[in-house]
């Protein structure tokens, strides 16, 4: 691409990295950089955007809150039995057990447990994704900041009423005080990164694959067995169930419900969600590269 083309009044963007703070304007035959401070209410502004976007289908949520309350009460009366029959079980009474049930899933929505909420496997093939890469922002930051705002929305209307419903019909426990619902919404956000950040490099293959319905299943696989939106990951005995708890999959849903129930510590419970998020976000970059010399390469 050709930074500072002739011309009267004439902007062109010349874009060295996806960040505009980082790439430099022409104007005439001028060179004006873009202050960091304008890029803050630009991913505002994202979020906000993708909060109304999903707002648009509000009866499809409606409809998700629904279904996902109705097979919350078959599995709350799985665990109720199971609990019983095993008192205690993985450290967890029969109120713990069915607590577990209703925030697992309120969680479906936001944090997409069973795939997609991402658009770029379409724009992909598509041949969109050129466009999206000489955006003045970055490909990654640009499509998290949509997703959070998708994930604020659905956890209010889809999974906010299934913890109502549990509520309602079995009585769940509730954080002790607000330090203990600080904790749960500071992992609950965490999750959400997580979450985008293994969905992201799940989207990103189609540049590869150039079909991402084979690499979707088996996230999804992982995503539901691993993460514990089942079964508590504490079930699982001895190595294998250390080995489970040290995965991504696990920062997404069994570790907020741990914080939620008050039975995780909070620092080390955050850090390590946190550590995971830096870990996917960095391999989503390094992929956003690698997916930029490709689409060069192939002429897109």
């Amino acid at each position: 691409m050709r930074c500072g083309a002739p011309g009267p009044r004439r902007i062109i963007p010349c874009f060295p990295s996806a960040d505009p703070c980082a790439g430099p304007y022409t104007v005439g035959h001028r060179v004006l950089t873009l202050r960091r401070c304008k890029t803050i209410p630009l991913y505002a502004r994202l979020v906000r955007y993708g909060f109304r976007k999903h707002a648009t289908y509000v009866w499809g949520a409606i409809a998700g809150a629904f279904t996902n309350s109705v097979f919350g009460i078959l599995r709350a009366y799985i665990l109720i039995a199971l609990w019983q029959a095993r008192p205690g079980l993985a450290g967890y009474d029969v109120a713990d057990a069915v607590t577990f049930c209703f925030v697992t899933q309120a969680f479906i929505g936001p944090m997409q447990l069973f795939g997609g909420g991402l658009s770029l496997p379409e724009r992909i093939r598509s041949g969109d994704i050129a466009l999206d890469l000489v955006r003045p922002a970055s490909l990654q930051l640009w499509t998290l900041a949509e997703d959070l705002g998708r994930a604020a929305y659905l956890f209010l209307v889809r999974g906010v009423p299934p913890m109502l419903v549990g509520a309602v019909v079995f009585g769940i426990t509730v954080p002790a005080g607000p330090g203990q619902w600080s904790a749960f919404l500071a992992g609950f956000a965490v999750a959400v990164v997580v979450s985008f950040g293994w969905r992201y490099l799940v989207a990103l293959s189609t540049c590869w694959l150039l079909d991402d319905r084979g690499v979707a299943v088996v996230s999804m696989l992982l995503t539901t067995f691993f993460s514990g939106m089942m079964v508590p990951l504490h079930l699982f005995p001895g190595w294998f169930g250390d080995l489970v708890m040290a995965m991504p999959w696990a920062a997404m849903v069994q570790l907020p419900t741990d914080l939620y129930l008050g039975r995780a510590p909070v620092l080390e419970t955050l850090a390590f969600q946190s550590l995971w998020a830096a870990i996917l976000l960095g391999l989503g970059a390094l992929g956003t590269m690698a997916i930029r010399r490709k689409v060069v390469i192939q002429g897109g």
